[in-house]
């Protein structure tokens, strides 16, 4: 058997994550592992149960419970076996997610979970603490960052396709509150490892950062060849 391989990429929101995390992991035919979808779940599943995003010890207590699945080739996020994609994405469970993810307990459980799936496939993992906290040993680690500009223009472009009309000042001041806020959090804060590649993806293409991330792993887990599984 081959052994498993984890590919971690961190970095600020609107940098390119979940583009790049995606397209990596098909190449290589590994599963995607959206760590933030991860949250978005625990913070939709809170919701609907009618939790105060305040009582952090009942939100720890349903992130531990939270069954949450990827599968390799697809996009698709699964909670407690219903199909949540569209879902997650929702302005309000995304800022009731931001709330969700910073508490201690809740990333605790989810750290436990993104490990555990690790344990049965390789995985493409993308996030903000992926190769500092929760797979520090990572066979590649990368972090990637924009000017503030790009990364704003990004998450306008991503509303606008799904039929939404953002407003420009609005989506640069979310973009800084959460830079702030993941930067200066107690609990498993944003911050590139000493042992990341750096990569600013400020006018670069999708297939040319793809590439980029493709050499470090041939040069790291697959001694030069395309795909390692």
């Amino acid at each position: 058997m081959s052994r498993r391989v984890v590919i971690a990429i961190d970095g600020p929101a609107g940098a390119g994550k979940s583009t790049i995390a995606k397209a990596v992991a098909r190449r290589l035919g590994y599963v995607y592992i959206d760590t933030g979808a991860m949250y978005r779940a625990v913070a939709l599943w809170a919701i609907r149960a009618g939790l105060a995003l305040d009582d952090t010890h009942k939100l720890e207590e349903l992130s531990r419970h939270a069954e949450i699945e990827f599968a390799a080739g697809a996009s698709t996020v699964l909670l407690n076996g219903e199909d949540v994609t569209e879902a997650i994405r929702e302005r309000a469970v995304s800022e009731a997610a931001s709330r969700v993810s910073a508490i201690p307990g809740v990333r605790r459980a989810m750290v436990d979970a993104q490990r555990r799936m690790a344990e049965g496939a390789s995985v493409v993992m993308e996030g903000r603490d992926i190769g500092t906290v929760v797979f520090p040993e990572a066979d590649v680690k990368v972090f990637l960052d924009a000017q503030p500009g790009t990364r704003a223009a990004r998450r306008i472009a991503e509303l606008e396709a799904k039929g939404q009309q953002p407003v420009s000042e609005d989506v640069s001041r979310e973009i800084a509150e959460r830079d702030r806020r993941d930067s200066t959090r107690s609990d498993s804060p944003l911050m590139q490892a000493p042992d990341a590649v750096f990569l600013d993806t400020t006018g670069l293409t999708i297939e040319e950062v793809e590439e980029e991330i493709l050499k470090v792993v041939r040069a790291r887990v697959s001694n030069g060849k395309e795909v390692l599984r």
